[in-house]
Formats: C-alpha cells, structure tokens, sequence
C-alpha cells in the first residue's frame, strides 16, 4: 500500500466531490448563483462538511447542505487527481447516506456515476 502524503487543500475538495455527488440532477433550483454565491456556498460545505474529509461520517448539518447545492458551482473544482485521491465509490456510498439519489451515468467534472 502506498502512503500519500494529503494536504489540506485536498481534503477540503474531497467535501467539494461530495457535495458535487450530492447536488446531481435532483430538484436543484434551476437560478444562476454569482461567483461570490458560488463562493460563499462551498465556504459553507467545507465548514461543515470538513469531518468527511478526514474519514468521518457526514453531520446533519453537512447533508442539508449537500442536498440543496448548486452543481454549477463545484463541478468545475472535480480533477481526475481528486478522483483518484478519494475514491469515487466512497463518495457515492456518502451521499447516499445524506438520503440524495446519485442518478445513473451523471457527469460532473471527472466523476461520472456508474449505471
């Protein structure tokens, strides 16, 4: 087993994946956030969701948060590095435990969800 060596900047955008995962196609408001929007709303997820980042179960707070998220403003933030980091089963298997659909074939950054 190799040992990677994982900064924070990386487990932050772990919380990024899964809320990414968790905002896919499901009854997402359809309004266009600005930047500062977009900003403010991953700042908000990664405060909440920062446990998950080091291998912790999603708080209530965090899962609230990752079912009312924009996809438009975290997609761009999913890199095959991060993909690969993480593990994309996990992450799916986390969202699901927040009670939010993954939708079959879903493509976010370089996630894409299995059929």
């Amino acid at each position: 087993m190799m040992n990677k060596k994982v900064t924070m900047r990386e487990r932050l955008a772990v919380v990024l994946v899964i809320l990414v995962l968790g905002s896919c196609g499901c009854g997402i408001a359809n309004s266009q956030l600005s930047p500062g929007e977009c900003n403010q709303e991953r700042r908000l997820i990664e405060n909440s969701c920062r446990p998950v980042a080091f291998g912790g179960q999603p708080s209530a707070g965090c899962c609230q948060l990752v079912r009312v998220a924009h996809v438009e403003c975290v997609c761009p933030y999913v890199s095959p590095k991060l993909v690969a980091l993480v593990g994309a089963g996990r992450l799916i298997n986390l969202v699901k435990g927040c009670g939010r659909p993954v939708p079959p074939n879903f493509k976010c950054g370089s996630i894409t969800t299995p059929p």
